[in-house]
């Protein structure tokens, strides 16, 4: 495999707001595909309190190459003060399916 492939995630507190990020990512050619699962049920820390909250997970398909700027984009679309952004590898995958992230995450303006 030529190109480095990861799987982004974010949470959002709606489905609107998951939604949208996922097109703009997808529109901007920064994620071949973005998936939304929810609602899910977060607990976390948040300014020293224990918080509980429905949210909406965001998963993006993309190139290595393409994280900052997907980082980027969901940092700056993003309700959140402090967005979850975390990449995670993928170690290994169908040839046929990396090969279409590879191209429809090309930075050529042309691609259709």
């Amino acid at each position: 495999m030529a190109d480095a492939y990861v799987q982004v995630t974010t949470t959002t507190d709606s489905r609107q707001e998951a939604a949208t990020l996922a097109k703009s990512a997808v529109l901007e050619r920064l994620a071949a595909c973005a998936q939304l699962v929810g609602p899910i049920a977060s607990t976390y820390w948040w300014e020293g309190e224990i918080e509980s909250a429905e949210e909406w997970m965001v998963l993006f398909k993309t190139t290595s190459d393409r994280f900052e700027e997907l980082a980027g984009l969901i940092t700056e679309n993003h309700s959140y003060d402090t967005p979850e952004i975390i990449a995670t590898p993928v170690v290994a995958g169908s040839g046929d399916y990396l090969g279409w992230v590879s191209e429809q995450t090309s930075a050529e303006d042309d691609i259709d």
